[in-house]
């Protein structure tokens, strides 16, 4: 796929839309604009600024204020309280401080003197390169088909040849007070140019109002698409093609079974999760005759190495004779190859003041013929990771094919990597919730206790794969989950827990969606009331194929999934109740229950060697919000204690020893514990959360 493939940008400014914006709302609707379009940039990827008049709060005069991008946002979903706001008087105060490159870092410590109005959010390192050219709207973007030019062999020559005199071409230097007075000087000297290419790095252009900015830097862009789009037209990219690309089941089958294993053998530090991405644009590259030769090559725009460090794992795998094993038990050599590769790496380019070598591990592991599996430690972050070596592919494609591919000298790169400024950002991250790297699969999760189950564990960061028989209100389940805790933490299978290969492809979803597995919350459930003389054998074996089999089935699955990662893990079995105290008129669920339980702690017993941990938690008439008392169940247990329907929830309340009702979310804490580390000493345990039941306490 070529970039033209894609298409041109087309202009979204709506100037219906922005009637009565001020200067910084004109700014925001431009910055959205341009981040909603990752042809233009990346996440978190480039800024935009505008230099305006605004009324000096201590003085009441006005001032010139530059508004630009803070520090770790993204232009895409940013909203104005994303931009810092400095005095640009005393920005230009700071070109007399400055004492050279040698002292990039100290610079920073001075561009909070310049807040104006107290704003807390903090300048980006970036500040100095908008706030030294002499317009009002910059754009700093960074579009793959500009980065493909900048990253050749000969990217100046290429810029004057596409663009003329109206981009410049400026070299590679780190983003600081250096270049903002790189792009001061070439402002000065080319008064006509409307922007620059930045070697390895990205775009700037410029303009004396939004609109302007905004359209010339489309412009510019589009004529890099379709100038690639000439040039490598009829041309094999990478190489060409070096291996055929598998059917997606299988490659969703290959990445199912090697996620888990890579993921076992990086997360014992630190737990992570994984994203795979078979994209067309991923699936060229991987197939390619010079995947190895690129890959090595390293990225080339800093703000792609950040994320996927400077180069991939390519494993070993031959779609053609399908070698899953084979690689597997290769993974321990090459993983270590890789980190030992990495550390030489870190000693190679470290300075006296370096912070110490982070996590060695491969970020983006390559497969040919299946296509791009990414690590990190939560899903948005190892997803943003692909997406960021998709832009790195894009800028390899159009590089290598019309000129010499250079990725950035590995000095810089490290420089840029280990920049003390990035570890102090790193330093100031929030802590990860208690459940961040860990990923859960909730069977019946569509119902009261099972979405309640999903909401505690996804409040703390887990990643949740929501399986029930019932679509409809999996769908709407999922859905509202995906509204509260965005798309990356949520993932939904229809899954009949009594169907021994469906239960094996549920698992295998949460293998390729997230990498594998770590809490299994086995929920799925029915409720009967019959009086023995007139239970049918239907009746029984539903009970015992859903609370039974359905158990063990799901939690055989779990096990070999926690065993092939070698991480430990946790099984929690929502029984009942019921499995420890007999009930009248429920016979085949009673004994149901108890089934459960006593599968648990046979499990307990076989999981404890490799820290798989399996505790049961016992609720009690848990009404409201559940799917099993809206039908015949809950008139059946009113009948079996002569009862009207609309009072059994307080009969159940009264018959407890605390006089409590029992909701879903009651359970889900104690879900929440059993799976967490709280509770990491913990195995074959029975948890009641009944409000109190002589008849149930355990013996």
């Amino acid at each position: 796929m070529s970039h033209a493939a894609q298409g041109l940008l087309e202009s979204r400014w709506d100037e219906s839309a922005v009637a009565g914006f001020d200067e910084p709302a004109l700014l925001l609707y431009r910055s959205n604009l341009l981040g909603a379009d990752k042809r233009i940039t990346n996440y978190g990827g480039g800024n935009t600024s505008a230099k305006v008049i605004a009324k000096d709060p201590l003085t009441g005069q006005d001032t010139r204020v530059l508004w630009v991008k803070g520090s770790g946002g993204d232009v895409g979903t940013m909203k104005l309280d994303g931009f810092a706001t400095l005095y640009l008087d005393k920005l230009e105060q700071l070109r007399d401080v400055y004492r050279g490159p040698a002292h990039e870092d100290e610079m920073v410590g001075y561009l909070p003197h310049c807040t104006f109005a107290l704003n807390p959010r903090a300048a980006s390192i970036d500040t100095p390169l908008h706030a030294y050219l002499p317009y009002r709207h910059v754009d700093h973007m960074h579009p793959d088909a500009v980065i493909a030019i900048a990253a050749t062999r000969n990217s100046r020559e290429l810029t004057q040849k596409i663009f003329g005199d109206e981009i410049g071409w400026l070299p590679w230097r780190r983003p600081g007070f250096e270049l903002g007075l790189m792009l001061s000087h070439f402002a000065h000297d080319n008064p006509h140019a409307k922007g620059v290419v930045l070697e390895s790095h990205g775009l700037f252009t410029w303009g004396p109002d939004a609109r302007s900015c905004y359209e010339t830097t489309l412009r510019i862009i589009n004529t890099a698409i379709a100038w690639f789009d000439r040039e490598t037209k009829g041309r094999a990219v990478f190489g060409g093609a070096a291996t055929e690309t598998l059917p997606l089941v299988e490659r969703r089958a290959i990445a199912a079974k090697l996620m888990p294993e890579i993921r076992g053998r990086i997360g014992t530090a630190e737990r992570k999760v994984g994203h795979f991405d078979d994209s067309a644009a991923v699936l060229d590259f991987v197939n390619s005759k010079r995947l190895r030769e690129l890959a090595a090559l390293g990225t080339s725009c800093p703000d792609h190495f950040l994320r996927t460090k400077i180069r991939p794992l390519v494993l070993d795998f031959d779609p053609a004779r399908d070698n899953a094993e084979s690689v597997i038990a290769q993974l321990d050599g090459a993983i270590e190859s890789y980190r030992a590769d990495y550390a030489a790496y870190y000693d190679r380019c470290r300075h006296p003041d370096s912070p110490a070598m982070r996590d060695a591990n491969a970020v983006v592991y390559l497969v040919p013929g299946v296509g791009m599996i990414t690590f990190a430690r939560d899903k948005a972050t190892a997803r943003i990771a692909g997406e960021f070596y998709v832009n790195a592919i894009n800028v390899m494609r159009g590089a290598s094919t019309v000129d010499t591919y250079v990725g950035l000298p590995e000095q810089e790169a490290f420089d840029i990597e280990y920049w003390l400024l990035e570890e102090a950002k790193l330093q100031r991250m929030p802590k990860p919730k208690s459940l961040a790297g860990r990923v859960a699969l909730v069977t019946g999760g569509a119902g009261g206790i099972g979405r309640a189950v999903a909401a505690r564990l996804l409040a703390e960061g887990a990643c949740v794969l929501l399986a029930d028989i019932d679509t409809e209100s999996l769908a709407q389940a999922e859905a509202s989950f995906v509204k509260a805790y965005g798309r990356d933490q949520i993932q939904s299978v229809k899954l009949d827990v009594t169907d021994e290969e469906a239960v094996a492809q549920g698992f295998a979803v949460a293998a390729w969606a997230f990498g594998g597995l770590d809490i299994l919350v086995s929920n799925a459930g029915i409720a009967s009331s019959e009086p023995v003389e007139t239970t049918s054998l239907a009746l029984w074996d539903r009970n015992m194929d859903i609370l039974a089999k359905g158990y063990f089935l799901v939690s055989r699955e779990a096990f070999r999934l926690l065993r092939r990662q070698k991480l430990g893990g946790a099984l929690v079995f929502v029984a009942s109740k019921n499995g420890l105290a007999a009930s009248p008129n429920a016979s085949a669920y009673c004994t149901a229950k108890a089934a459960e339980i006593h599968l648990a702690r046979c499990l307990a017993l076989e999981g404890a060697e490799a820290g798989i941990r399996v505790n049961v938690v016992n609720p009690d008439a848990v009404l409201r919000g559940s799917k099993i008392w809206t039908g015949e169940w809950r008139e059946q247990r009113a009948a079996a204690y002569r009862l009207e329907g609309d009072a059994l929830e307080e009969h159940y309340r009264q018959r407890s020893l605390l006089k409590r009702s029992v909701l879903p979310e009651d359970i889900a804490e104690a879900v929440y514990f059993l799976s967490s580390d709280l509770s990491a000493k913990s195995t074959g345990n029975i948890l009641n959360v009944d409000a109190g039941n002589a008849q149930s306490f355990t013996r």
